[in-house]
């Protein structure tokens, strides 16, 4: 059953692709979606891809079944506040964010007890940001991870996870504790490698910027791609989850110091045990159809279907 109405807070990739998808797959009757940005406003009605766009995150979520925070996980609880007074009884509340312990205690204190507040992360990006960068098809296979409170409305859980299900999305629930846990493993600590790591090349004095770039082999470009994701979205989130990220780096450095002696020792049979386990993984990802065998440099991705025009938009 489509949610009657809608309402985005942020439109970057995934806020832009939330209202893609919704309308292209018939999630929701109408889209009311908000930037902070006027020119992202400006160009989300230019897009068409919203029933309508307002000046204000209060404007947007009042009457809203369904509200979605798309917006960095260090603004969330400023914006709860703000729109908890605005908000409909029995109103479904979410966010997108890529940390979910610290948005819980961010937004839940600011939330009214009438309303179902379910936090989510859809497991899905690119490193693009802005609402030209969306594509409805962003979600398809992919999996999205609903943290609901204990006493949640089991209801209002189905009604999220049904929403996402149409969307194209696989939807698993679990805390939001093992939520930062796992996902510090899977997503934050290969950023912050990438970050690290393109850094470094950067900074190397005998290696000029010029034959960095001339020169980078599929590994390196592929830690490009994503040391170029948003960088407050990334610093909010080794922020909010730096507890399982510090607990994880440290894992990671006791395993790179392995790594260390084995080479340093011409310790061949060790390296040749590890490649062999990781490229496993690699083989068990591809057969869960969350990747294909070809590299990702380069790699087309499909364009989003024409959209109609909105119904009504307000205009700056």
């Amino acid at each position: 059953m489509a949610v009657s109405r809608l309402a985005l807070v942020g439109l970057g990739l995934i806020g832009s692709s939330i209202a893609r998808a919704a309308r292209a797959y018939g999630a929701a009757r109408e889209i009311v979606a908000t930037s902070r940005s006027p020119a992202t406003r400006r160009r989300v009605i230019e897009l068409g891809i919203a029933d309508q766009v307002v000046d204000t995150n209060a404007a947007a979520v009042e009457e809203a079944d369904l509200v979605i925070l798309c917006i960095p996980v260090g603004q969330c609880g400023t914006v709860a506040a703000e729109i908890a007074p605005h908000l409909k009884p029995g109103a479904i509340v979410s966010d997108v964010g890529s940390v979910k312990a610290s948005v819980v205690k961010d937004m839940a204190p600011h939330l009214p007890s009438a309303v179902h507040f379910i936090p989510a992360h859809p497991v899905a990006g690119t490193e693009h940001s802005g609402p030209d960068a969306g594509f409805a098809e962003l979600f398809v296979n992919r999996w999205c991870i609903l943290t609901p409170a204990p006493n949640a409305d089991p209801a209002a859980v189905k009604t999220l996870a049904a929403f996402w299900g149409a969307l194209g999305s696989n939807v698993e629930t679990m805390t939001p504790e093992h939520h930062d846990l796992v996902l510090a493993v899977t997503s934050h600590l290969p950023h912050l490698i990438a970050y690290t790591i393109v850094g470094t090349a950067d900074e190397l004095g005998e290696v000029t910027r010029s034959e960095v770039l001339k020169f980078s082999a599929g590994g390196f470009r592929d830690f490009t791609r994503i040391a170029a994701s948003d960088p407050t979205m990334w610093r909010d989130v080794f922020l909010a989850n730096k507890d399982a990220v510090l607990e994880m780096l440290g894992a990671f450095n006791e395993d790179l110091s392995k790594l260390t002696r084995a080479i340093r020792r011409g310790d061949g049979d060790t390296l040749f045990d590890l490649f062999t386990r990781t490229r496993a993984i690699r083989r068990g990802i591809i057969d869960l159809g969350q990747d294909i065998e070809a590299p990702d440099f380069g790699r087309p991705h499909p364009a989003p279907a024409p959209l109609p025009r909105p119904y009504a938009a307000e205009r700056d």
